[in-house]
């Protein structure tokens, strides 16, 4: 049997390490506070564009010290169940870029009532009214400049190649459903016309599809109403569109010597640059997926730790890569190794 004494001095004891150790948790919750958590929803996961605003996304997670949550979203439905995922998992913020612009107002309000701050990328928000939502925080291309740049690198290899304005056709493969692609192909068309193109030989392809296949018949149908054009310029809103065109050409027995084309991005289009022979494929407007990966993520996690917005509007732009320079270019822009 424990005297009485002992049996006070072991209660005493007792308290004081069960002190100890909920002071010792209290200590370490207070020295490791649980992480900012962020989501970044992109609409095609499987395209190299977003999977390089991924990696971008992750470097910026591990440098800044977020937790980064990655969704792909194709549709409407998926787009609000990630915002209830992100919200369960207690997420402060959504880095997005929308399957349908014309989703905006519904994002905007699911993202409010889950208490997330809210930029997207890439692709801007369009209201009720049809109009862009100027009032939400985007981080996108300036459309209208790439394409003025894709306009003038056509028409600075045309006249390199002796080409007459006269016989030459602009094929621009055109899906009008998503502003920005609106954007960069009218931004291409002006350059052109400003370079003396006629606007007679300006032929649109709209495309039912905005994929290679999508763009392969638009173009196909095209060239059968449009035989007599001798040489080709061809643009489009990015490479996939292009690529398309460029396949349709080749189908019509169109090939290097008699065509020119230039996309948008520089990430759908390496392979194409790589291969032995050259193709119409001339080069692509390379757009900094690490801006819009690595940039939107810092503006996002320095408003949600500083109470530092953002600014509501930020447009980048590219730089062309050719055949010529593009590993040089990439290895510079941090795409490849």
């Amino acid at each position: 049997m424990i005297p009485h004494s002992r049996r006070l001095l072991l209660s005493a004891l007792t308290a004081a390490a069960i002190g100890l150790l909920g002071g010792c948790g209290k200590s370490d919750s207070a020295a490791e506070p649980r992480p900012v958590t962020i989501g970044f929803l992109v609409k095609q996961p499987e395209e190299p564009w977003f999977q390089l605003e991924w990696k971008f996304a992750d470097q910026a997670a591990r440098d800044l010290g977020f937790r980064l949550v990655r969704i792909g979203a194709t549709d409407g439905e998926k787009v609000l169940a990630g915002i209830d995922s992100l919200a369960a998992a207690g997420a402060k913020g959504l880095v997005i870029c929308t399957p349908d612009t014309r989703l905006g107002p519904a994002i905007t309000a699911k993202a409010k009532s889950a208490g997330l701050k809210l930029i997207a990328v890439d692709d801007q928000f369009i209201g009720a009214d049809g109009k862009p939502m100027a009032a939400v925080h985007y981080l996108g291309i300036s459309a209208a400049k790439i394409g003025e740049s894709v306009g003038q690198t056509l028409a600075a290899e045309m006249k390199r190649r002796g080409w007459s304005a006269a016989d030459t056709g602009v094929c621009v493969t055109t899906f009008d459903e998503l502003a920005t692609a609106r954007e960069r192909t009218e931004g291409a068309l002006r350059a052109l016309a400003a370079a003396g193109l006629p606007e007679k030989n300006f032929f649109r392809a709209p495309m039912r599809t905005p994929d290679i296949p999508g763009s392969f018949d638009a173009v196909t149908t095209l060239l059968t109403r449009q035989g007599a054009v001798r040489n080709w310029l061809v643009c489009g809103f990015n490479d996939n569109a292009v690529l398309g065109a460029v396949r349709a050409l080749e189908g019509a027995g169109i090939n290097a010597e008699r065509a020119v084309a230039v996309g948008i991005n520089g990430t759908d289009c390496i392979g194409e640059l790589e291969k032995a022979k050259p193709t119409a494929f001339f080069g692509s407007m390379l757009l900094s997926a690490k801006d819009h990966g690595y940039r939107t993520c810092e503006l996002m996690f320095r408003w949600i730790r500083d109470g530092v917005e953002p600014p509501l509007d930020t447009r980048t732009t590219g730089v062309l890569i050719t055949r010529e320079n593009f590993r040089q270019v990439l290895r510079e822009q941090g795409v490849r190794e």
